[in-house]
């Protein structure tokens, strides 16, 4: 299970107001912080600074890249902001993301082929996010079809179905969950990630939502998540849900957790 850590947000507010005062030292023990805590990426976004976003997402790869030794999720819909990321990001980013709306398509995809990126792929096109679980099928599908035919490894792709939040409607959980299950059996090689925060969204006590559709997804055939790995019970969890999955060979990540003290004081 890939974790990226999500909590360099520009959309949050202490995020934004440490970009703004340009605070290196509290945005890389943030990343130090959410590294040591599980995390093998690093989500970094400046979106909410709209004018200064190229400049500023360039100068968060760079600090965070300083600071720890990891990729970084390159979170933006501007085609000029990632390229210019992507030129002094040490190693392969993840691109955060591409979609069928065409001209996103067109303006990401050149990105994605140059620069040898593995990219997350919204289930969406020009008609925005599908209503039905069926709909999101038949984008993925599209969507598949076409980074593949575009020359992107599909070891590189990463469906997003866009879980919704439960608020607006309750059974949107349900209707995440099955789109999880039928990608996953349809493309038992594809990698497929969510926004788990985004399920919870508007709800009070988010945390409790969303450490159990983390382990539900997990067990539908989820395999990576932008999430916050600062929550220890989240985390546990996940490797409690590995294990259960069999992902975990002789239970040894799960006896070094234990050992290494990520249970102690939970219950």
């Amino acid at each position: 299970m890939l974790v990226i850590g999500e909590k360099i947000n520009s959309s949050r507010k202490e995020i934004y107001e440490a970009i703004l005062s340009r605070n290196e030292s509290f945005l890389r023990q943030l990343a130090k912080t959410q590294t040591e805590a599980g995390a093998d990426y690093i989500d970094v976004n400046a979106g909410a600074f709209l004018e200064d976003e190229e400049a500023l997402l360039v100068w968060l790869v760079q600090i965070v890249q300083q600071e720890i030794d990891r990729p970084l999720c390159l979170d933006s819909p501007n085609p000029k902001a990632i390229e210019k990321a992507i030129q002094v990001h040490k190693g392969i980013p993840l691109i955060n993301s591409i979609s069928l709306e065409e001209n996103r398509y067109r303006s990401m995809i050149s990105l994605v082929k140059e620069s040898g990126s593995k990219v997350v792929g919204l289930c969406m096109g020009d008609g925005g996010i599908p209503k039905t679980g069926d709909e999101r099928i038949a984008v993925a599908e599209n969507l598949i079809s076409r980074l593949t035919g575009d020359g992107v490894p599909l070891d590189h792709v990463f469906l997003d179905p866009l879980v919704q939040p439960l608020a607006v409607d309750c059974t949107n959980g349900r209707t995440g969950l099955n789109v999880i299950r039928q990608i996953r059996t349809l493309h038992p090689e594809i990698h497929i990630i969510c926004g788990l925060s985004n399920l919870s969204h508007g709800l009070p006590s988010r945390k409790f939502i969303n450490r159990v559709f983390l382990q539900m997804a997990v067990a539908s055939g989820l395999d990576a998540a932008i999430l916050d790995p600062l929550d220890r019970v989240l985390m546990t969890s996940l490797q409690t849900a590995n294990l259960l999955m069999g992902e975990d060979e002789f239970c040894l990540k799960y006896i070094q957790a234990h050992r290494g003290g990520k249970f102690e004081g939970l219950s």
